[in-house]
């Protein structure tokens, strides 16, 4: 079932603070770097590829740890393919990582994600929100990130809701309803895990 941001807002009372409201698009307009894009690879690659998951997913998390790899040396670092991660929070603890993963300086961005990703079972499941926050934190603070910045990205309404803007955007454009959800040079669209061999056949077909 697709997550709405009002959805999201519900989930999340106790980390909501007032503020100025901007959408997706205002923020870009103004230049938060928060908010440009976060991509591997050569722009100028034939084939683009977007990934919308939610750092909470289990089966992003598998396809990060099992398949992405080989997607990175094979088709990325060969300049086969431009891939953009896209933002799709399923919850509020994704919400909360998101935030933080966008607030990193952009080149510990993938490595960042990748290490939310593979280490779920640590931050994602079986705590309470609070606790979740703090192994973020955590986490966080490995990547370079002061306890006073961590505090002020899990509190600012305005990125929260500008990720939100971009989900819902997702949603009314493209119907994204669930992660991980693959789109292909905007030929083709799957929502499901992919093994190597089936991503590289879409990238083929792409290409084309």
């Amino acid at each position: 079932m697709p997550i709405k941001r009002r959805t999201l807002l519900a989930l999340a009372p106790a980390l909501i603070t007032g503020g100025s409201l901007l959408s997706g698009r205002a923020m870009a307009e103004a230049a938060d770097p928060r908010l440009s894009i976060r991509a591997v690879g050569n722009p100028q690659a034939r084939v683009r590829v977007e990934e919308w998951f939610s750092l909470t997913c289990t089966h992003c998390a598998r396809f990060a740890a099992e398949i992405f790899p080989e997607v990175r040396s094979r088709l990325i670092d060969t300049g086969k393919v431009y891939y953009i991660f896209r933002d799709f929070p399923l919850d509020q603890v994704a919400l909360t990582a998101s935030m933080v993963a966008r607030s990193l300086p952009p080149e510990r961005y993938e490595p960042f994600v990748l290490a939310l990703l593979s280490s779920q079972d640590h931050w994602a499941f079986g705590k309470t929100p609070e606790e979740s926050q703090e192994e973020i934190r955590k986490m966080a603070a490995l990547a370079g990130m002061s306890s006073d910045v961590f505090q002020q990205t899990i509190h600012d309404d305005t990125l929260r809701h500008a990720i939100m803007d971009e989900e819902d955007r997702a949603q009314a454009q493209y119907k994204i309803d669930g992660t991980p959800t693959f789109r292909f040079n905007d030929k083709e669209q799957v929502a499901q895990e992919l093994t190597y061999a089936e991503f590289a056949r879409k990238v083929e077909a792409a290409s084309n």
